[in-house]
């Protein structure tokens, strides 16, 4: 990364300025192949979009390109049926003169949870070895120990290590604690310093503050990534960029706004004034836009939003991408009118979990367990697996202390780790794909999929070993059949509908006065299949064979996609009504059912094994994350009714039992 820009005073200067005079480049990194799509599209991108503007998007000036990590590796596999190591092979072999960028969690690298040091240096040295320049690397709890690891293997390999501060607002996040932070990665050696306001509330006026502290206490360059969804992000860049930080986030106009980056050619025409230049080609833009602007009817998703500015986001602090998430898992549990409800909670299971910042890991946790909060009727009655896991302190350090009462609720006489957390991990590539059928495996990289997401890998394996005519449908292509079905279904209801009410039709009498003056003595008129015919002084509504409505198909769920046949281990019986008079433990969420905790892992109780109170008998992994379901009292299990790695809807049955 270049030097930081120098800092400067408010005082704007126009391009008018004598052309001696020297202009400071402003860095632009492009998002629109990573957060931008994520943002907007569901991460529905595929690479032979990417591949068809690749060329001229490495020739446009930008910075850098973020082009990977984030939510775009899972979807690649899950949704999309691709693998995203050859994405970044491809798009590196024409990228040749801009670098490469990706977003990593740190010690959760893609994924939800903390992986051990040795999968997080291989995936880590290969992520490089196959194309990534610069790695943003962040922790969602801002506990710099989470991210020390990748920092130092992103510099055995040889790539730029940005760290990140992620930026939110609460009681205890203060410049000062900022800065600590900043400090402490300068010290790690990271080369450059991202903040990261992954929900758009970073104001204009704190933008100029932080990045002036920031530079005051680092030598390192200081990038700014914010998102457009409350409307301050234009400004808070200006700001920024006046003060110190030296690059920007952005993304071409048609995948910028609402909740991706602001528009880099909104941001060119301010910095025009200034004596910054991006030395961004503006023609190459207007290509980019238009290739995305083209691609929008098929990868955008269904809905539209509301809005383009979205206000509640300074109340709730809520990011753009979080709300969709919420949204849609409400819709799946059949409770989407209690979304305000969940608005309202959410920020008390934030403050009661220490106010960690909302980004990925700790937004869906803090998320889920609001939503659970409320669908339950009683506070953390139900509580996930990564809810405890945050509370003992798997996830790191949480930023202000944890609320006692929870904190005993949850952890009983058990104690907090100290340390950090990846010490207590075992090493996760030794034997990791040991049960894993041998041909399935292609590479080392097909072995680091497997052990970051192994249901959507083992899914993905399994249908690219099968050959191109037996392949099931791409999830992805479904729900554009589902969306394809869903508007031909509007249209057909809209052309049976008539034109106009049969009250209305005398109005049109006194036309036929006038048309019978050119001799026409019938005139039919017709709209979307609907025919009005007009005879002297009669008007009659005769529907023309109207299309009829095509069946609406639901478009699947993350979950549906994920399903993995089982180890033998765990039987695979359809499923079975309840004949005889034992009582059925339902399900409290919809979600999929699974018997074991992981792949290749024996059943956590098999039929005709008893269960404690209290004990977890199933899981179900819903909206992301995975929840035990447990035994409210003693009872032996005597037939598990849902199929293992299948969806089971809320309420329904999923094991007779007999209680003890």
């Amino acid at each position: 990364m270049q030097a930081k820009a120098k800092k400067t005073t408010t005082k704007a200067k126009t391009p008018a300025a004598p052309a001696a005079q020297k202009r400071e480049v402003l860095r632009i990194t492009d998002t629109t192949l990573r957060d931008a799509h994520q943002s907007l599209w569901a991460t529905r991108l595929r690479t032979s979009d990417i591949m068809d503007v690749i060329d001229i998007m490495d020739n446009a000036g930008f910075y850098s390109l973020e082009c990977w990590g984030g939510a775009t590796f899972d979807v690649c596999m899950r949704f999309l049926r691709e693998n995203p190591w050859e994405r970044l092979r491809q798009i590196k072999a024409h990228a040749k003169n801009t670098p490469l960028q990706m977003l990593i969690r740190g010690q959760n690298i893609l994924g939800y949870r903390n992986y051990a040091d040795d999968l997080l240096e291989r995936f880590i040295a290969l992520a490089a070895q196959n194309g990534i320049d610069i790695f943003r690397t962040f922790d969602a709890l801002n506990d710099n120990r989470n991210i020390e690891k990748s920092i130092k293997f992103i510099k055995r390999y040889g790539a730029h290590a940005q760290g990140t501060i992620c930026y939110t607002i609460s009681p205890v996040h203060t410049i000062e604690k900022y800065v600590e932070i900043a400090r402490e990665q300068e010290q790690m050696g990271v080369d450059s310093i991202c903040i990261k306001d992954m929900a758009g509330i970073l104001s204009p006026l704190v933008a100029k503050n932080l990045v002036s502290a920031l530079t005051k206490a680092v030598k390192v360059p200081i990038q700014i990534h914010s998102h457009a969804t409350s409307g301050m992000a234009v400004p808070a860049y200006l700001e920024g960029v006046l003060a110190g930080a030296g690059a920007i986030d952005c993304a071409v106009s048609s995948m910028a706004g609402f909740s991706s980056q602001p528009p880099v050619e909104t941001m060119l025409s301010i910095f025009d004034e200034t004596q910054f230049n991006a030395n961004i080609d503006r023609d190459a833009i207007r290509k980019i836009n238009a290739h995305f602007l083209k691609l929008r009817p098929t990868r955008e998703p269904g809905h539209s939003m509301a809005s383009i500015i979205d206000p509640e986001i300074l109340v709730h602090n809520i990011p753009g991408g979080m709300i969709s998430n919420l949204r849609s898992q409400l819709a799946q549990q059949d409770a989407l009118g209690r979304l305000d409800d969940v608005l309202a909670e959410l920020p008390k299971v934030r403050a009661d979990m220490g106010y960690p910042p909302l980004v990925t890991p700790t937004s869906q946790i803090v998320g889920v367990q609001a939503v659970l909060n409320v669908l339950s009727g009683e506070r953390y009655s139900m509580i996930t697996q990564e809810t405890r896991d945050y509370v003992k302190g798997l996830y790191g350090a949480a930023p202000a202390p944890i609320d006692a009462k929870l904190k005993k609720k949850i952890l009983g006489k058990e104690k907090a780790i100290t340390c950090r957390p990846a010490d207590l991990l075992k090493p996760n590539l030794p034997g990791c794909v040991d049960e894993v059928d041998p041909h399935l495996i292609k590479s080392e990289e097909d072995i680091i999929s497997f052990c970051l997401f192994p249901e959507p890998a083992m899914s993905y394996f399994t249908w690219r070993d099968l050959p191109p005519e037996q392949r099931p449908a791409i999830p992805a292509d479904e729900e554009l059949e589902a969306r394809r079905k869903a508007k031909l279904g509007a249209q057909a209801t809209e052309a049976a509908r008539p034109i106009m009410a049969q009250s209305d039709y005398a109005a049109l009498e006194g036309l036929m006065s006038t048309v019978k003056q050119l001799g026409i003595s019938e005139l039919t008129i017709r709209r979307n299949d609907v025919a009005v015919t007009l005879k002297d002084s009669a008007a009659h509504a005769t529907p023309v064979a109207p299309l009829a409505a095509a069946p609406v198909a639901p478009a699947p769920k993350m979950d549906d996609a994920a399903a993995v046949a089982s180890p033998a281990t765990i039987s695979e019986d359809k499923p079975t009504s309840n004949a005889t008079n034992h009582p059925t433990i339902e399900a409290p969420l919809t979600g999929t059912f699974y018997r074991s905790s992981g792949v290749n892992k024996p059943a956590l109780v098999e039929e005709g094994g008893t269960v404690k109170a209290g004990e977890a008998f199933c899981i179900i992994e819903a909206m992301k994350l995975f929840n035990q379901i447990k035994a409210e009292k003693p009872c032996k299990i005597i037939k598990f009714i849902a199929q293992h790695g299948k969806v089971v809807q809320k309420g329904a049955p999923i094991a007779i039992v007999e209680y003890l």
